[in-house]
């Protein structure tokens, strides 16, 4: 078993919209309506947007591979991408997701090593992120990992405002 991660780039775009496609359809269309899900997915992972996305140095996007095939990816954030403002010693995680059929193999893990590995070597003191108050393996995951819910903020799903839980986790 190897685990192996590229930082994405512009060229990336197309092979990140289709893991982005992949991973939100399966994590949540079973909750979700098909309209609501359309159009989120047309909003977040057009190639107009994962371009911009792409090309924020506050951004950054990791692929991650399983043997050799892409499992997953990482999105964080620091400065002004945050999706809220949570001050200038902070790492959003705006995105982690894993293919199902790679999930229970330590891949969340080794994303989230990563993502604090980042904001350890750019000098940040904690790195939070929102989860659907309905995604319960999610939130039992990130508790296992040491984070501490903190709050709410919203998350739009098409035309339907659903609620994330905010939680942190204290670096030093």
């Amino acid at each position: 078993m190897t685990i192996n991660i590229n930082k994405c780039t512009l060229e990336d775009s197309r092979k990140l919209q289709k893991i982005g496609y992949e991973t939100f359809k399966e994590t949540f269309e079973h909750q979700n309506s098909p309209e609501n899900m359309n159009a989120y997915l047309d909003r977040a992972f057009n190639l107009k947007q994962l371009e911009k996305e792409l090309s924020n140095i506050s951004s950054q996007f990791f692929l991650v591979y399983f043997n050799d095939e892409a499992a997953g990816y990482l999105k964080v954030n620091t400065n002004e991408a945050q999706s809220e403002e949570m001050g200038d010693e902070t790492l959003e995680i705006e995105r982690i997701y894993i293919k199902k059929k790679f999930q229970k193999h330590g891949i969340g893990k080794y994303l989230l090593n990563k993502a604090m590995e980042i904001a350890l070597e750019n000098n940040k003191k904690k790195i939070w992120l929102g989860v659907w108050e309905k995604n319960e393996n999610a939130i039992a995951f990130y508790k296992k990992m040491g984070f501490v819910h903190s709050g709410v903020h919203s998350f739009y799903m098409g035309g339907e405002k659903q609620m994330d839980f905010i939680m942190i986790k204290t670096l030093i």
